[in-house]
């Protein structure tokens, strides 16, 4: 057999390296991640795993941080040496009812007066957050209450070192109605309240679905962006050959901008069973480690 490998140069490359130790096999160690991007996925298209196996399953890949969890839940995260990459409060976190609708504003100032501190006393960085929907509100007046609203908040925000970030959703697939759905929108956002505190969350599913022109889109407003989520495109699934982005080349363009935050994956799995779900996570990452 030794013989056969040395003389078939194909088949050495493609054999695991052994060593015998007593009766033991030690096969190679599966090569690690290249350390260039942040990795974590979110809790919810994994959430027919119990968080505690979520958590070995992540730490198996390699990677170690989970997106989408609230206080409640951060104590199992501490317990499995998993980060909590993007967090929620404990409150009710609308996608609907959001910044942009004042009679919001006194329950969402009273949830991130609560959470931010929170979440710096645990370590964390990321609070996620939403613009609310439309409701005929025409984009100017949800500009001008957003900024109102949040404005109250973003001063505890700084002296806590916490980033309150709102995610960009499509409108025109799976969130009818919804304000902040394009990354202008998103960015006047920004600069109107002028906190270094306060970024979008470019979750890069929906805005190829509203807006396209991906790579251009990060290259221009980098600045205003905190963080990513995944998705394939259509359906909301695994992110391979089978859907029409290319991760490779968008990961390296949001490398090249010198991004250093996290990057989550938020593909809904299609495969039969647990096991091949935790392979699509697997194979997402590998495809996303540029």
């Amino acid at each position: 057999m030794i013989k056969n490998l040395l003389l078939t140069g194909t088949a050495v490359a493609a054999s695991p390296v052994i060593s015998l130790a007593g009766s033991d096999v030690v096969t190679a160690k599966e090569e690690k991640l290249k350390g260039n991007i942040n990795h974590s996925v979110c809790q919810w298209t994994y959430n027919f795993l119990p968080l505690d196996e979520l958590c070995r399953a992540v730490k198996k890949i390699g990677f170690s941080a989970i997106d989408l969890v609230g206080p409640k839940d951060w104590p199992t995260l501490q317990k499995n040496g998993i980060f909590s990459s993007m967090c929620y409060t404990a409150g009710e976190n609308s996608l609907t009812k959001g910044w942009n609708d004042p009679s919001q504003h006194a329950r969402l100032i009273k949830d991130f007066t609560e959470a931010i501190p929170l979440v710096a006393k645990a370590g964390y960085k990321n609070v996620i957050t939403f613009s609310g929907n439309r409701a005929g509100m025409d984009d100017e007046t949800g500009l001008k209450n957003c900024v109102t609203g949040l404005k109250q908040i973003m001063s505890l925000a700084e002296k806590n070192g916490v980033m309150v970030q709102m995610e960009l959703l499509n409108s025109k697939v799976n969130h009818k109605d919804y304000m902040c759905d394009k990354t202008p929108w998103g960015v006047e956002l920004c600069k109107r309240l002028g906190s270094p505190n306060f970024k979008l969350l470019y979750d890069i599913y929906h805005m190829q679905i509203d807006e396209g022109d991906v790579i251009r889109t990060i290259q221009d407003n980098h600045e205003y962006i905190g963080h990513y989520h995944t998705g394939g495109v259509p359906g909301r699934h695994e992110i391979d050959d089978s859907q029409e982005l290319y991760y490779p080349a968008i990961m390296k363009a949001i490398l090249a901008t010198g991004f250093k935050d996290y990057v989550a994956q938020e593909f809904i799995p299609t495969g039969k069973d647990n096991g091949d779900k935790i392979a699509s996570l697997k194979n997402a990452i590998k495809i996303c480690d540029v």
